[in-house]
């Protein structure tokens, strides 16, 4: 569009790149300016009347299945054919509009997504149909409306170290032939689901792929798990928390089923090593980070998405750059990123150097780079949702094309149609309400020179809690206050020691045995000896609850408080309890697993790294 304000347009009107396709009554983004068209959806006839239009739904007459794009329709050699040009099936190719008559050879009317027209001779097919009465005006530019028509643009792959992308309809098969997909052989849940939380695992891996990534050295590493975010959205789709994983965690990788080629095998688990060993190491893939990261946060991931180095360097690239602030004077020899106190927009090597370095900020430590790949995400979200890409029909092309030639994904979701589902489901989120935080750790004990972590158990199970319970870590004021107060209400008073605690528990909607795995819970770990299992509620129920008498409020505030039961679960009777009578918990469908919270805690535990992706922060 800037290109036609400096007259180098070629003489095609901006606004009719974007056209309506009856096929699927979506406006479409046509950048083919030689392809054919048919009369356009309110083709004014010079007579003060509109020409009929065909029911969206109609099928063409040519036979064509809906869907396919006039490109699609033609036969070979039809690009530009004038009147009496046909395809292979005999069907007629449609006119140019500035050509006379309405109809192809065979006179029959069709409805192909139109093409663009010349400035000019739109112009003056304007000027001739003004005289006749009724004419209706051409409608404006589809940017009014572009929520509606870009509303999937901004978030399949605004965590795979950058973009979301956005694609007209005609460019499918283009896109989707782009697209590497991995099959995880069930690591998954089996599919994201419109009415739960979704969970996407993001792994950047530091294998180097891709042309001018082999001069990063080691270049022929099979790749590690070298950034890895697990990308967290609530139910309800008001937050999100991208949990950031060290890839020199400690912990432990279970067997994994792997595939390759046709012969699929069992990859050993490992105990006490690197995160990071989950990819590549072993012939392990994807699906083995997967089944990590679940045994590491009792979240089970649903899909996941990865890039390489180019990832970074194009995406930004077709963005048109990222803007980050930086404190002070960077000078890096080994990432080479150099930058001057202040902001810059970065883009290609320039932004994979701000990634990758490991000596610019902080301590210099990869703690320290997770924090500042951290703020390079939340400026690429801003740039995502703004308007500047959003009403700009080449970026989200170039994105588009960039994207999904940089992502590997899971089969479940290895296709444009399923890459904007979940992109529908993502791009609910408000920035303001998208947080990043990284997994609580601290120094392994086990070692004089500190060069690896462990999970610091005290302030990753609260954080866990939250996430599994869609509590946001962002300032949600009302929902953080109402989570405070009720909570604070029904805690209020005394807890009976753990000892004291008289409970039977029922399964009542939970996954099966949850009931004895409850049990094994509560005494083993928690202390509770005088519990019972009493098997299958007499009917399910969607929440649990919690019932017991007046004077048993005490061990029902220390159980509330063990299991995080939230203050609906509970259920206080009228009468007391007799002798040794026992409170009832009945598990619901809500009910997760022993341990895990119902209602997570109200806020984060003190000192928990957080980097809001509203806001920008300079690295320091």
């Amino acid at each position: 569009m800037d290109a036609q304000g400096r007259g180098q347009g070629d003489g095609i009107d901006p606004a009719d790149q974007w056209v309506l396709n009856p096929q699927t009554g979506n406006y479409e983004l046509r950048l083919n300016h030689s392809e054919g068209q048919s009369s356009g959806p309110s083709r004014d006839t010079g007579n003060g009347h509109d020409a009929p239009r065909r029911s969206r739904n109609t099928p063409p007459t040519d036979g064509t299945p809906q869907g396919r794009s006039a490109r699609d329709r033609r036969a070979p050699g039809a690009a530009g054919a004038g009147a009496g040009a046909t395809g292979e099936a005999g069907a007629s190719i449609p006119r140019a509009r500035n050509s006379s008559g309405p109809t192809g050879t065979s006179g029959t009317s069709r409805r192909d997504v139109p093409a663009q027209r010349g400035r000019r001779a739109a112009n003056n097919a304007d000027a001739a149909g003004a005289a006749g009465a009724g004419r209706r005006k051409r409608k404006a530019p589809p940017n009014a409306r572009k929520k509606k028509i870009l509303g999937w643009t901004g978030g399949i792959t605004a965590f795979i170290l950058v973009g979301g992308a956005g694609a007209a309809y005609y460019a499918y098969q283009e896109l989707n032939g782009n697209i590497d997909t991995i099959d995880v052989q069930g690591a998954g849940s089996g599919g994201f689901k419109k009415d739960q939380a979704v969970n996407i695992l993001v792994i950047g891996t530091d294998k180097r792929t891709g042309s001018g990534n082999e001069g990063y050295g080691d270049k022929n590493s099979v790749g590690h798990a070298d950034t890895t975010i697990l990308f967290h959205v609530s139910k309800d789709r008001t937050n999100a928390t991208a949990l950031s994983i060290p890839r020199d965690l400690i912990t432990d990788i279970p067997d994994c089923e792997t595939k390759i080629g046709d012969e699929t095998k069992i990859v050993p688990g490992e105990q006490g090593v690197r995160f990071n060993t989950s990819l590549g190491q072993s012939e392990r893939d994807p699906g083995c980070t997967m089944r990590t990261v679940k045994e590491l946060t009792g979240l089970t991931v649903d899909h996941f998405m990865m890039a390489d180095f180019n990832a970074v360097k194009t995406l930004t690239t077709a963005v048109g750059g990222v803007e980050v602030c930086v404190a002070k004077d960077v000078d890096d020899p080994d990432s080479h990123l150099k930058l001057s106190k202040g902001k810059h927009v970065i883009k290609g090597e320039q932004a994979l150097a701000f990634v990758r370095t490991r000596h610019s900020f902080g301590n210099e430590s990869d703690l320290d780079r997770i924090q500042t790949q951290q703020q390079f995400l939340s400026a690429m979200i801003r740039k995502m949702k703004s308007s500047e890409t959003l009403t700009s029909p080449s970026k989200l092309w170039d994105l588009a094309t960039a994207a999904t030639k940089a992502l590997t994904v899971d089969t479940g979701i290895g296709s444009i149609e399923k890459l904007r589902d979940l992109g529908t489901e993502l791009s609910k989120v408000n920035p303001k309400n998208i947080s990043f935080t990284t997994l609580p750790v601290i120094d392994n004990p086990a070692e004089v020179v500190k060069a690896t972590v462990v999970v610091n158990d005290a302030k990753a199970k609260p954080l866990f809690a939250m996430m599994q319970s869609d509590t946001s870590l962002t300032e949600v004021k009302e929902q953080e206050k109402a989570a405070k107060s009720k909570q604070a209400a029904l805690l209020k008073g005394t807890k009976a020691a753990p000892a004291d605690v008289r409970v039977d528990v029922f399964n009542g909607g939970g996954p099966q045995g949850s009931a004895q795995e409850t049990l094994a819970w509560l005494q083993n770990e928690e202390g509770v000896p005088k519990s019972t299992n009493k098997g299958n509620a007499p009917e399910d129920l969607d929440k649990t609850s919690l019932e017991y008498a007046p004077n048993q409020a005490d061990q029902a505030r220390r159980l509330a408080d063990m299991m995080g039961l939230p203050a609906a679960a509970m259920k206080p009777g009228k009468e007391d309890a007799e002798g040794l009578q026992a409170m009832t918990l009945t598990l619901g469908a809500d009910f997760k697993g022993a341990g895990v919270p119902i209602v997570g805690p109200a806020k984060a535990p003190d000192g928990v790294q957080k980097v809001e992706a509203d806001k920008q922060v300079c690295a320091k």
